[in-house]
């Protein structure tokens, strides 16, 4: 079952879309990335398969995608976007793991202790820009404060797996292989593309109920 509510936040309106399961375990927010909606093939993916082990999926679009614009703003006012929603997710009687993509597992990880959640899903957690490696938001995922899952495809250019540094007790990296920045699978790969969005959903169904 999908339902949809919007959210008054600071920043306008927020809008989530819960794809609910029967008998919900936990609850799964995710936001997306600065570029792009809750249609990235990874959201779309957790949406459509985590309600059937128990999790409900919450996507979260931010006030500027709500209000039709193209480009996202300065973080903290997606954080003012953010927080509202995630205030009224963890009213919802569910143990709840904050996250999101690229930009939304930015948000995710800044603000994620305060939300009451229990832990953070960072999917394509854009390290650095594309070719400065010098400019590294690791303090962002590394002080989280909270469980934090990294799924990261091997061909990211704003990091690969291996551009990650030593993760702190309490957080793991899943490496995705062959996928770029949005987990898109070149047609050459040895695994499809659904292979690969088995491989998250599974990575992320499995860490979301472990932490329960």
């Amino acid at each position: 079952m999908t339902t949809s509510e919007l959210v008054a936040t600071g920043a306008g309106d927020a809008r989530i879309t819960y794809h609910r399961a029967a008998a919900p375990r936990a609850l799964l927010a995710l936001g997306h990335g600065a570029g792009g909606g809750i249609g990235a093939r990874d959201l779309v993916a957790l949406a459509e398969r985590l309600p059937a082990r128990g999790v409900t999926v919450a996507l979260v679009e931010q006030p500027w995608r709500v209000a039709g614009k193209k480009l996202g703003p300065a973080p903290k006012t997606l954080d003012a976007g953010w927080r509202p929603v995630a205030e009224r997710l963890a009213g919802a009687g569910l143990p709840l793991v904050v996250g999101g993509r690229s930009a939304g597992a930015r948000v995710a990880c800044r603000t994620g202790a305060e939300s009451g959640a229990v832990g953070v899903v960072a999917l394509a957690f854009p390290l650095h820009p594309p070719g400065k490696p010098e400019k590294s938001r690791a303090e962002e995922l590394l002080g989280s404060g909270l469980p934090t899952l990294v799924v990261q495809s091997a061909a990211d250019p704003f990091g690969g797996p291996g551009e990650f540094p030593e993760l702190p007790p309490g957080h793991e990296l899943v490496a995705v292989p062959y996928g770029s920045h949005g987990f898109e699978v070149p047609k050459r790969a040895p695994v499809g593309q659904d292979e690969v969005l088995e491989l998250i959903c599974s990575a992320v169904g499995d860490w979301v109920l472990g932490l329960l």
